[in-house]
């Protein structure tokens, strides 16, 4: 780079020396040209004088010198001090046409007799006359030739340019080398370098806002990570904790940075990261607690070796509960289906051994009919709400009078009612809703279903449909036996019974309630229930508008 800028400096003098050169000795030669000129003019006047007094023989006697020339007002030579009057006519020459028409005149042209380029000045002599003196253009330069100690001088100045470029040149450099780029501001500078730090304290600037917003993206990374449901924690090789969040600790107790978690106190943490110590992946559940966790424990690995291990620790209660819950499903149902099942496997044994009288057969026939229709209706609630259960995206859905679908649904209960001695009743208005009308007359039906057999005899059982701004509203109010306060939060629970002994006497699954609660929540709708024992519950889903 010095290099660069010495040969810049140093060609940017030579030039600027060139042009000085050129400018000087132009502005020299047009000098030494006119004074050329006043010269041979004055020496003209001179020698015109003398003509007028002496005639030709002053001229002869003057001195070698510029070449003389005198010329007849025709253009005749009379003469000429080195050609004599062997001379050609001048009178067509510029400066005898000026200096016979104005007194003199002047011109540079090459000689016709000598055949080099020539100076002449004439002038008019009192007879009329021309007297011209003539001077090479050689001549002139051999005066221009004696300013050639200027020469030297400029050669002498673009030496020392060249030297001063160099220096200049190395102490340009000198303070870009020893810029401070980390505080340049500290540095010593020239002015001209500003533009440079201001640049570099820019760039500094930025890379600390970028390493500031590094510094925030890592801090809200470490939020997250600590705010996050999930646990995570990473060992070295001997179970030592490296980095934890607090969700591990939060989970699995002993999981703060420099604990051994080969020696915790949890024995499914322990063994876990031992076996992942050992090249060994670990996924179990272990339970802490009412909460239950998935324990996922693998080894890290480097160039073959185990150099650690990364525990992740994830809540799966809800998951575990819903596992407990099929498994309690599993379990009614198992009963429920039993339960009929026992029944018309004894009565039919007995009839096929022969063991009922003509006058009980009708009995044991009609107690078979009601006990297989139990079962059906049992296995066709469980059918119902398994394609609850087993919905991936919600049927096309359509506009729905409400209304009219629970004037259908009660019409088809008028029987039912009628034998139990209760009143079926419809209120309210029409209200369109959107979506599956199968499932919305699940609702209905079994909402007033169950409204039927938990009434008293002479009760009455009242849908009213209401369409508000927000929402549109179905409510089954009952005036039956009630719900204790403490049962309510789980009559929607399947097979739930509030009063078991009273429900053996009541046809029913006990999933009717459930099935409201998967249709109902298939709508996005919300049930409440109000309800006091002995004097009646009231049921509302909630429709909103969209």
């Amino acid at each position: 780079m010095t290099r660069r800028i010495f040969l810049s400096m140093f060609l940017m003098g030579l030039l600027v020396l060139i042009l000085c050169s050129f400018l000087f000795f132009g502005v020299r030669y047009a000098q030494i040209k006119n004074e050329t000129y006043s010269a041979l003019r004055q020496e003209a006047s001179f020698a015109a004088a003398g003509v007028a007094e002496g005639g030709e023989k002053y001229l002869a006697s003057l001195p070698d010198g510029n070449r003389i020339t005198w010329i007849s007002a025709s253009g005749d030579v009379l003469f000429d001090s080195e050609f004599g009057t062997t001379v050609s006519n001048q009178k067509d020459f510029p400066e005898i046409g000026d200096a016979l028409e104005s007194g003199e005149g002047h011109a540079t042209r090459k000689s016709v007799s000598g055949g080099e380029d020539t100076m002449y000045y004439a002038v008019r002599c009192a007879d009329g006359t021309v007297l011209r003196l003539s001077m090479p253009i050689a001549a002139l330069r051999e005066a221009f030739v004696s300013v050639s100690p200027v020469l030297w001088i400029f050669i002498f100045v673009l030496i020392i340019s060249g030297i001063l470029a160099f220096r200049s040149s190395r102490q340009l450099i000198k303070p870009i080398n020893e810029l401070k780029l980390d505080d340049p501001d500290s540095s010593k500078i020239y002015p001209e370098l500003a533009p440079l730090t201001e640049r570099i304290v820019d760039q500094n600037l930025t890379i600390r806002e970028q390493m500031d917003e590094l510094a925030k993206k890592q801090h809200e990374f470490a939020a997250l990570t600590d705010n996050m449901s999930e646990g995570f924690a990473l060992t070295d090789k001997s179970g030592t904790v490296l980095s934890a969040n607090t969700a591990a600790f939060r989970m699995i107790g002993e999981c703060s940075e420099g604990d051994d978690l080969t020696a915790s106190s949890d024995s499914a943490v322990s063994e876990s990261v031992r076996a992942a110590l050992d090249g060994v992946k670990t996924d179990r559940i272990t339970d802490k607690g009412d909460r239950s966790y998935q324990l996922i424990v693998n080894p890290v690995s480097s160039r073959g070796r185990v150099t650690g291990a990364v525990v992740l620790v994830v809540d799966v209660t809800e998951r575990e509960q819903r596992e407990r819950l099929r498994r309690e499903f599993s379990a009614n149902v198992s009963h429920e289906l039993k339960t009929p099942l026992t029944s018309i496997s004894g009565f039919a044994e007995l009839m096929m051994q022969d063991m009922v009288t003509p006058d009980k057969v009708k009995e044991f026939s009609s107690d078979i009919y009601r006990e297989s229709g139990r079962l059906i209706a049992l296995v066709d609630d469980i059918i119902k709400l398994s394609k609850l259960d087993e919905l991936d995206s919600v049927p096309e859905s359509a506009d729905v009078d409400l209304y009219a679908l629970s004037e259908s649904s009660i019409e088809s209960l008028r029987a039912a009612a009628d034998n139990a001695e209760v009143t079926l009743k419809l209120e309210g208005e029409h209200a369109t809703v959107r979506g599956v009308e199968r499932f919305l007359d699940e609702i209905v039906s079994n909402l007033c279903d169950n409204a039927i057999k938990y009434n008293k005899k002479g009760g009455e059982v009242t849908v009213t449909v209401k369409d508000d701004p927000d929402a549109v509203r179905l409510t089954v109010r009952d005036t039956g036996i009630g719900i204790p306060y403490e049962h309510q939060d789980r009559v929607f629970e399947r097979f739930y019974r509030v009063n078991k002994s009273h429900s053996k006497s009541v046809a029913g699954t006990g999933l009717g309630l459930s099935i409201v609660k998967h249709a109902a929540a298939l709508h996005g709708a919300k049930i409440s229930l109000d309800s006091k024992p002995g004097e009646g519950t009231a049921v509302t889903v909630t429709f909103e508008k969209k």
